[in-house]
């Protein structure tokens, strides 16, 4: 969308059609812009007030009733970070005394929209001028925001003094350019070297300020994490979202740390309690008890051992996120399960074992093997009456089957 065309969109004729629209209803769209044209509106304000529309029912899921105000682009609202996390990294800036956050590649706005909301005065720019301009429309409310058309690299951050009191947020271009797909999406990409603007030019904004932060996929490498800089995988419901590395004062532990949003509250976690200690594996004879599956968060950060203590407990396999322990805690980054049986992994068994139980339905979970799910079910043959959950996963190297009862939260 050109910056002309949100202009339109966001004042006069165009405010006040895309604020008539009825809630979007995609059977009904192709004879509500047939009306709306027959009504003299033209063809490209109705075009894009329909595409706000639907875009706005979509983004209700990320951004609750507020999505009704705020303007998208497709791929900007799929990248956005929710509210919930960007209000977490405002917290960061307000936390190390940071008073205005340079955002090197704002997007639609999200991650600037929760810095002005916390008071900071927020410098954002965009490289393109449609999404450039759509962000400034978002960050209205805020007086204290400004946006402009460049790119991150051309902008002239302060320097030595001059810096004091200032930080930076970047959230590299993680799509190529180009062709979309049939959704309208652009490729995603995983690498660092495929950043836009580099992690080099990252890293370099991070050792100039006082403080900056960067959002980065979660498959981040380990061994990437810069000298003195923080790495923290964030999950929001369970659904691991990215990893933000954190420079200088924004860094509140150097290393490794796993950020855990739940409906009761947010939850951090660092590699602290993992130094010193030499992880012992399980046997199969040491599943009896309770088995507890940390969050996907704190997987991604490999702090699984952080469980492992929390429970005195006994990881199953290396980087399985699976903590056996006879004792009973309550954890609101870990899920608890009794475990009912274990046995080794044989589909026969596993059978016998079920019909054995009356159990005709089954919530199959599985993690370190190469089972395919829909042949197993089928295998199983199942025609009970009762339910129940099976884990296929491994002890140490050997795989095996666990029958577990979830516990409540």
């Amino acid at each position: 969308m050109d910056p002309a065309l949100v202009a339109r969109l966001t004042s006069g004729e165009g405010a006040g059609l895309l604020a008539s629209l009825p809630p979007y209803d995609e059977s009904q769209a192709l004879s509500l812009g047939l009306r709306l044209r027959t009504a003299g509106f033209d063809d490209e304000l109705v075009a894009a007030a329909l595409t706000q529309s639907r875009l706005r029912a979509r983004g209700g899921a990320k951004f609750g009733a507020d999505a009704n105000r705020l303007l998208f682009t497709a791929d900007g609202l799929e990248q956005a970070t929710r509210p919930q996390i960007a209000a977490t990294h405002a917290d960061r800036f307000v936390a190390a005394g940071l008073r205005t956050v340079h955002d090197l590649g704002c997007g639609i706005g999200s991650d600037a929209m929760a810095f002005a909301a916390a008071g900071l005065t927020v410098c954002a720019v965009d490289a393109d001028p449609g999404t450039a301009a759509i962000a400034a429309a978002n960050l209205r409310p805020w007086p204290s925001a400004s946006v402009s058309t460049q790119t991150a690299e051309s902008v002239r951050l302060p320097r030595g003094g001059s810096a004091h009191g200032v930080g930076a947020w970047l959230d590299p271009a993680r799509r190529t350019t180009g062709i979309a797909d049939i959704t309208g999406r652009t490729r995603r990409t995983f690498g660092l070297d495929e950043l836009a603007p580099s992690w080099e030019f990252v890293q370099e904004v991070g050792h100039q300020l006082p403080g900056a932060g960067a959002k980065l996929s979660p498959a981040f490498p380990h061994a990437k994490v810069p000298m003195g800089a923080e790495a923290q995988w964030t999950s929001y419901r369970g659904e691991v979202l990215e990893c933000a590395i954190w420079f200088g004062a924004l860094a509140t532990h150097a290393g490794r740390s796993a950020q855990v949003i739940t409906p009761r509250g947010t939850y951090r976690l660092t590699d602290a309690a993992c130094e010193g200690r030499i992880p012992t594996a399980a046997r199969l004879e040491d599943l009896r008890g309770h088995l507890y599956e940390a969050d996907r968060a704190v997987v991604r950060a490999g702090l699984t051992e952080v469980l492992v203590r929390a429970v005195d407990g006994l990881e199953l396999a290396m980087g399985s996120g699976y903590v056996t322990s006879p004792h009973e805690f309550a954890l609101p980054w870990a899920r608890r399960y009794a475990v009912t049986e274990a046995m080794p992994f044989n589909v026969k068994a596993i059978r016998a074992w079920l019909r054995d139980h009356d159990v005709g339905r089954v919530t199959l979970k599985k993690r370190g093997v190469t089972t395919d799910e829909v042949a197993f079910r089928r295998q199983l043959r199942l025609s009970g009456s009762r339910e129940a959950t099976v884990l296929l996963t491994r002890v140490n190297t050997a795989q095996v089957a666990l029958i577990l009862t979830p516990s409540p939260h």
